[in-house]
């Protein structure tokens, strides 16, 4: 674990469990705030610029409401402030959650014995300096045919992008490969969001 005397502090600018359970699984401690986005108003051609003006747009709203609150001054640690955005790709497309069962069925279907990608976004911000650095990371993910029984059994549970949950127990068995890092699948790169930490400090 870190040294509780941590010359920072952190937020993670996020409500995603799976984000929270890798940076504490980083040895971070931290809290937590969520932004207030109309995801579906930002829009953008390529999956890498789509989820960095996503990240960079939550950013920019917990930065915001953190001016209101006006907390940052009286503080001599800096701040970090962690946010980050996740998309699957298929066959070129960005998929988002799905938006009812059926839609979920058919994204598990077309990944079955195919293969999809996520594109992630990490974007770290000192709020005491200013300075703010993101950057992005692609994994491609390959599939075993995925018979229709666990495919239901999934889709009662497939509540993220593209309905993708590469580290769920009952996928598992049937990825055949997973070309990057599990924890950028499920949403935060470890070893890009080190890396920007340390280049923000």
């Amino acid at each position: 674990m870190e040294d509780k005397t941590c010359p920072f502090k952190i937020i993670l600018g996020s409500s995603s469990i799976a984000r929270r359970n890798i940076l504490a699984e980083m040895g971070y401690e931290f809290s937590l705030m969520s932004a207030d986005i109309d995801e579906k108003g930002i829009r953008k051609e390529k999956p890498e610029e789509l989820v960095m003006a996503l990240a960079e747009a939550k950013a920019d709203s917990i930065v915001s409401k953190l001016q209101t609150m006006n907390n940052q001054d009286k503080d001599e640690k800096p701040t970090i402030l962690i946010a980050a955005d996740t998309v699957v790709v298929y066959e070129g497309v960005v998929r988002e959650k799905p938006a009812n069962e059926k839609e979920a069925r058919e994204f598990i279907k077309g990944y079955s014995g195919g293969h999809a990608a996520t594109v992630g976004s990490v974007i770290v911000t000192n709020l005491k300096t200013g300075f703010r650095k993101g950057e992005w990371d692609r994994v491609e993910i390959y599939f075993h045919e995925i018979p229709d029984e666990i495919i239901e059994k999934l889709i009662e549970e497939v509540h993220v992008a593209g309905g993708l949950i590469i580290e769920h127990p009952l996928i598992m068995p049937y990825v055949k490969e997973v070309v990057g890092t599990t924890d950028s699948v499920m949403g935060l790169p470890k070893a890009l969001t080190e890396k920007l930490i340390k280049e923000a400090l």
